[in-house]
């Protein structure tokens, strides 16, 4: 089986996923009511796979799909405005075929990238509990497994992004400090694969801050289009770096 094959299998299995009761109840709730805006449309209403690189170098933490964006379009950041401002971002690094993302079937491509998220379903408020976390695990570490040979650069969107990004690499066997780093823009830390894991599928690799792009940041300024850039700028770099 090849690897676009796998995780064409592994996402057939995840957006069947019933785990966590709230979270299904909210985002078929979403999906069957919809937004004025969107009464036109057909809701995706269900969790939302990973996109992008099937071997990427960079892998884009977030923290989980938005009610009226990827619950909507059945694509992570793709129909949102912080989905608008990543894209713009990702397109300005050279990374991404179209600086918009706007449904599944806009032709938009990523290369060397993929995003995804701890989390795959809508949560109300976007606050999943830390249950839903943990029931929601196993999808990250399966998709770690399959596209994780090549990866030099992790970019957390957010603390939760960042926290959830830092448990995942743990348990693929890449050593995490401890005290576990802390969250910021900017922030970088290499993490080593531990010695039974050297040369294994994950190898050393840089796990890199980012604020998320909600509006409540990009609207305030407190994430703007250049410190993005730069974050996504300097993962693309370390993604093409030999080792």
């Amino acid at each position: 089986m090849t690897r676009s094959d796998a995780l064409a299998a592994l996402d057939a299995r995840l957006v069947a996923c019933r785990r966590c009761p709230r979270l299904v109840s909210w985002r078929e709730q979403v999906a069957a009511d919809k937004r004025a805006a969107y009464a036109g449309e057909e809701y995706w209403g269900r969790p939302v796979p990973g996109f992008g690189d099937p071997a990427p170098t960079v892998l884009v933490v977030g923290l989980a799909p938005a009610a009226h964006g990827a619950n909507r379009t059945g694509r992570m950041f793709t129909g949102d405005r912080s989905g608008d401002f990543l894209f713009a971002a990702l397109h300005a690094v050279g990374v991404a075929r179209l600086p918009t993302a706007v449904n599944a079937d806009d032709g938009q491509e990523l290369a060397g990238f993929r995003l995804t998220a701890p989390v795959r379903c809508a949560p109300p408020a976007n606050r999943p509990t830390p249950a839903e976390r943990d029931a929601c695990a196993p999808w990250l570490d399966e998709e770690l497994a399959l596209v994780g040979e090549r990866l030099r650069a992790v970019v957390a969107l957010g603390a939760f992004g960042w926290g959830a990004a830092l448990t995942a690499l743990g348990r693929t066997g890449v050593r995490v400090p401890r005290p576990r780093p802390r969250f910021g823009h900017g922030a970088e830390v290499v993490l080593d694969a531990t010695a039974s894991e050297v040369g294994g599928p994950l190898a050393s690799l840089t796990l890199l801050g980012c604020y998320h792009p909600s509006q409540q940041n990009t609207f305030t300024g407190r994430l703007t289009p250049t410190m993005a850039e730069e974050v996504l700028g300097r993962a693309r770099d370390l993604g093409t770096m030999r080792t």
